[in-house]
């Protein structure tokens, strides 16, 4: 599909966040420093994981004219210093959804995480 309106492109949004709630767990977004795996389906090294975050469940909070709304996440303990370069988002059954470069994708308030600090997601919106 080369062109698709934005009411059908939020539909796929809000499948999207119905398929971060399957699985018996919540969804996680866990955020790395180093370099981005060339796809989803390439493994993450986890000695560059500096933080996991747990969505609740269900995820979805509310859909708009414009995007989808998660729920905030969790506050979670950084348990390493790093430099947040990119995000893996896995569904309840911990399986990869999505991949995110930080800046582009996602944003986060301070990208310089430090070991014993917190961090959480305050608003997550996903735009077609």
């Amino acid at each position: 599909m080369s062109k698709t309106s934005d009411k059908a492109k939020l539909a796929m949004i809000q499948a999207f966040a119905n398929y971060l709630d399957s699985g018996s767990q919540s969804a996680t977004v866990i955020f790395y420093e180093g370099t981005q795996p060339a796809s989803p389906s390439v493994a993450a090294d986890s000695s560059k994981k500096l933080v996991t975050l747990a969505l609740p469940e269900p995820c979805f909070k509310e859909v708009t004219a414009t995007y989808v709304e998660l729920h905030p996440s969790d506050t979670a303990t950084v348990i390493k210093t790093g430099t947040a370069t990119w995000a893996r988002i896995y569904n309840g059954a911990s399986e990869v959804a999505a991949d995110l470069t930080v800046g582009t994708d996602i944003t986060l308030a301070n990208t310089n995480l430090v070991v014993g600090g917190t961090l959480n997601i305050q608003s997550i919106k996903l735009r077609p």
